[in-house]
Order: C-alpha cells, then structure tokens, then sequence
C-alpha cells in the first residue's frame, strides 16, 4: 500500500472517530434549530448595519454604540443556544484531534520517531485560542 492510499485509510478512520461522530451530529442538530439559526440571522444583520454605520462619512456614534449592544445581545443568545454550546464542545474536540494527528505527522515528516512523537498541549495565556486545559 503506497503512502497515499495509507493516508486514505487513516481519513476512513478518523470519519470512524467518535468526536468526528459527535460533531456532525451536532452541526445537523445546530443547522436545523429554526431559532438559532434565526439568532444567527439577525446577528448578521446588526453586524452589516453596524459596518454600514462606522462607514458613513458622518457616523452617528450614538447608533454605532446602540448596534453594537445589541449584536453583543444577540451573540449571546446564541452562545446560550445548547445546540450552539454542544457543536463548540463537539468541535473543540474533534480540533484536539486533528491537531494530534497533524501535529505527529509533521513531526514525523521532520525526522521525530513516528511512535513516540505527540502533541503537547500548551497554555498561551488566551482562552479564546485554547484547545482545553490538561
């Protein structure tokens, strides 16, 4: 088997994985919630108004505030959507995943010992780039 059709079998796989199960799951789940994605709509929405505003050459400032407090309304409404926060949780770990076996890959393409080289996860200090803690 050459290397190609190898990686072919490890896609097989991992379509096989239960985190990769779990988020397509989850994303049906997201896509077909009639209110989030009614949520996501309207997020769209401000924000387009809102880049419309900040635009203009004499931008209200008062407006641009206004918008801008409600889009932040509305993403949160979304973030609290439980399809929302179960599609962020399926995908943050299918990412983990996937950044292991890249990440074992690579350093095998680079010379490491394909059976001892890993992905260690590190803290940046930012939670919005975290892969999850330990």
């Amino acid at each position: 088997m050459d290397i190609i059709e190898m990686t072919r079998e490890l896609g097989k796989l991992i379509q096989k994985e239960e985190a990769y199960k779990k988020l397509h799951d989850a994303e049906y789940k997201a896509d077909n919630d009639s209110e989030l994605q009614e949520l996501i709509k309207e997020f769209n929405l401000k924000r387009l108004q809102l880049n419309t505003e900040a635009q203009k050459a004499n931008k209200d400032n008062e407006k641009i505030q206004e918008l801008n407090s409600e889009m932040q309304k509305v993403y949160a409404n979304i973030m609290s959507n439980q399809n929302m926060i179960d599609y962020n949780t399926a995908k943050q770990e299918f990412d983990q995943l996937t950044t292991r076996i890249m990440t074992i890959l690579q350093n095998s393409a680079q010379g490491e010992d394909p059976e001892t080289t890993d992905y260690t996860p590190s803290c940046s200090g930012s939670c919005s780039t975290c892969g999850g803690c330990g």
